[in-house]
């Protein structure tokens, strides 16, 4: 069998490195790939972006089926296109995509199926949304309402830090585009994030292990938001309580408001969640967002602990008998460390060899994002360079070895948080400032 992997990150590597074990695949062709993807004879990249020539690709090769790593495709509506062509694929409509690629789109669903979530209001004019911020007060969060590469979404601290916020998004400089020619101001929530993932058939639900990222730059959980720095898996936070209640009050009713609005969701959906303090029956649940895909790094840590045969479990979610499938968990932890560029998140600097990589082992991981090979030398291409992510018995013992790994490692600029997993070490406290 042939399968087809469609996007260039830490993901997409993860998913076909994953895929790619199965004695059932012949070849995982990734598109278009990485420098990471095109140093392994068991990928093949291909340099095709355009829907009409995959579709052609995957007729012409036959493949078995394709997997959808990134948003953007799913929000120009790829997966309409490949099953228009009588080809399986893994991923939601274009329609069912709007719980990501429209901000304003997922807020209006959860309040209309009664999903908890933070107050908010969505404005197109920056007058308003700033007369509402001087109103509202800070802290707040002001998220550009299309995708923004993960860069749109601002936690301000300060009612000046939201109106500058604002001002890029809906002002001259409009930061963001069409992406951001709306607005959602948000009520700020504390507690504790963490991401909850589950693979949808359209009627039936599967949940992936769970997992926790950190989503600002610098240790601590300080500085900008980015894409995300590391992540680990399993999520302590998440008991067997707590997941319980979040199939039954989030992810079921979001599945089944989804089918009930004549939009069937299909794919990978992911749930990004503010977790209060509290037993886990009194905690406060709270959805942040919805993403149509496997997040990324939570994807590299979550992958490392499928044990068994990925394309089968893909399978079940393309026919609709999600019911019948099973995914049996490493029951050891998995945790990821992002090598960005300097300058990320604002202004990544490409371009830099990467002089020194550790070797890849049964435990330990390099997946590529932001690499391109050329004239055969590996160089930075993107923000996020690299998740090196390790297996071990504890979250203690994972850490010492990715670590290990990031020591050996080098490009110029290279910049990473020290404290990944912190929060799953005994005995551990929240940063000032976390959100």
């Amino acid at each position: 069998m042939k399968l087809l992997v469609i996007g260039s990150g830490g993901r997409e590597h993860a998913l076909a490195w994953c895929l790619a074990k199965s004695p059932r695949v012949q070849k995982v062709y990734v598109a278009p790939g990485n420098g990471g993807t095109a140093s392994s004879a068991e990928y093949e990249n291909l340099p095709l972006t355009e829907t009409a020539d995959l579709v052609a690709f995957a007729l012409e090769h036959k493949i078995g089926f394709t997997v959808v790593g990134p948003e953007a495709p799913l929000a120009d509506g790829l997966v309409d296109a490949f099953r228009q062509a009588g080809l399986r694929i893994c991923g939601p409509t274009q329609a069912a995509a709007r719980l990501e690629s429209s901000k304003d789109y997922a807020k209006a669903f959860m309040m209309r199926h009664g999903l908890p979530t933070a107050r908010y209001q969505s404005f197109t004019d920056r007058d308003q949304a700033r007369a509402h911020v001087l109103q509202q007060g800070a802290p707040t969060v002001i998220k550009a309402d299309g995708l923004a590469a993960g860069k749109g979404v601002v936690v301000a601290e300060t009612t000046a830090e939201a109106l500058d916020a604002i001002d890029h998004m809906l002002g001259a400089d409009s930061a963001f585009g069409n992406a951001g020619a709306r607005v959602v101001i948000e009520e700020y929530l504390e507690g504790e994030e963490a991401s909850f993932i589950v693979l949808c058939d359209g009627r039936n639900i599967l949940p992936l292990a769970t997992s926790q990222d950190h989503k600002r730059l610098l240790d601590g959980d300080k500085g900008p938001n980015t894409g995300g720095m590391g992540a680990y898996s399993p999520a302590p936070i998440v008991s067997p309580a707590l997941h319980n209640r979040i199939m039954r009050e989030i992810m079921l009713p979001a599945v089944h408001g989804m089918a009930g609005d004549g939009v069937p969701y299909t794919g990978f959906l992911y749930a990004g969640l503010m977790i209060g303090p509290g037993a886990d029956a009194s905690r406060s649940l709270k959805v942040l967002e919805f993403n149509c895909r496997l997040g990324d790094p939570e994807a590299q840590p979550i992958l490392m602990r499928v044990k068994g045969d990925l394309t089968r479990i893909i399978e079940h979610a393309i026919d609709g008998t999600l019911d019948q499938a099973e995914i049996d968990w490493d029951r050891r932890t998995a945790l990821g460390v992002v090598l960005a560029s300097a300058g990320y998140p604002q202004a990544p600097q490409n371009g830099q060899p990467i002089t020194a990589l550790a070797p890849d082992t049964e435990d330990c991981m390099t997946f590529h994002a932001g690499t391109a090979l050329q004239n055969g030398q590996l160089v930075t291409a993107g923000g996020r360079v690299l998740c090196i992510t390790a297996l071990a018995d504890s979250v203690r013992q994972a850490r010492q070895l990715a670590y290990r790994a990031v020591g050996e490692t080098h490009f110029e600029g290279c910049q990473y948080r020290q404290d990944i997993g912190w929060r799953a070490l005994p005995g551990s406290t929240v940063p000032r400032g976390t959100t």
